[in-house]
């Protein structure tokens, strides 16, 4: 599964968007580079009900921005992205 296909599905399951639930974050004091994903993943478990796999991949987010390792960018497989950017404003506004 790609990254972006990760923030598309939390918002599937979440109803809101990545920057929204990165912006809940922040209110709980979950930003920037220390934060632990102890404390975060509990809290997406807790109230969404999101497992390991896409609690870490909104931890990624919310430490890092929406920036990724091109690694995978341009590459043929499950893991491969569009771009090194995650879209954060939700699957309906991203653009074509």
């Amino acid at each position: 599964m790609s990254f972006q296909a990760y923030l598309d599905a939390i918002e599937d399951r979440t109803g809101l968007t990545p920057r929204q639930l990165v912006d809940q974050a922040r209110e709980r004091g979950f930003d920037g580079p220390d934060t632990k994903a102890g404390p975060v993943l509990a809290w997406l478990a807790e109230e969404y009900g999101l497992g390991r796999g896409h609690g870490m991949a909104l931890v990624h987010v919310i430490k890092n921005g929406p920036g990724i390792s091109s690694r995978h960018v341009g590459s043929t497989g499950s893991h491969r992205d569009d771009s090194d950017t995650l879209w954060l404003d939700g699957k309906a506004t991203r653009p074509a």
